[in-house]
C-alpha cells in the first residue's frame, strides 16, 4: 500500500478547512458597530427612568473627526449615576443646542447593570423639549 494519496487526502481536507475559516469568519466590529448594538439592545430590553441632562461637550480627537457627548444623571434604587452617551451619530434626530442644563429627560438603563444606560437612539428619544 502506498500512503502518498491517503496523504495528499488529509493535507487537500485540511487546506479547505482552513481556507473555509478565513472566508466564513466574522469580520471584526468596529467601535461604531458596538456602540450601535449596545443602543439597540438597551431599547429592547432596558428599563426607563427619569433623568436630567446636565451638558453637552464637543470632543475633537483629531482634525478631521470630532465626538459629541451627552452628559446625564439618573436615580435607580436609590443610586445616583452620571453617565455619558456619544451622539455623534445621532445629531440629525436633537437640536443640541436646546440641550441645556437641568433639561429634564427619560433614561434607557439595563436592569442587571444600571450603569449601562442610553438618552437617545435610533428608534428612541428621552429628551423632553
Amino acid at each position: 500500500m502506498n500512503p502518498l494519496p491517503l496523504y495528499i487526502y488529509v493535507v487537500g481536507g485540511a487546506a479547505l478547512l482552513l481556507l473555509a475559516y478565513f472566508l466564513l469568519r466574522s469580520k471584526p466590529k468596529t467601535p461604531e458597530d458596538l456602540e450601535r448594538e449596545r443602543r439597540e439592545w438597551l431599547d429592547r430590553v432596558g428599563r426607563i427612568t427619569d433623568g436630567t441632562v446636565i451638558d453637552v461637550q464637543e470632543l475633537r480627537t483629531n482634525e478631521q473627526r470630532s465626538s459629541t457627548l451627552l452628559i446625564f444623571q439618573y436615580d435607580v434604587a436609590g443610586v445616583s449615576y452620571e453617565a455619558s452617551q456619544d451622539v455623534t451619530y445621532l445629531r440629525q434626530k436633537i437640536n443640541l443646542h436646546s440641550c441645556r442644563l437641568g433639561l429634564p429627560t427619560s433614561v434607557r438603563y439595563d436592569p442587571q447593570n444600571p450603569g449601562n444606560s442610553i438618552v437617545l437612539s435610533e428608534r428612541w428619544m428621552g429628551l423632553r423639549q
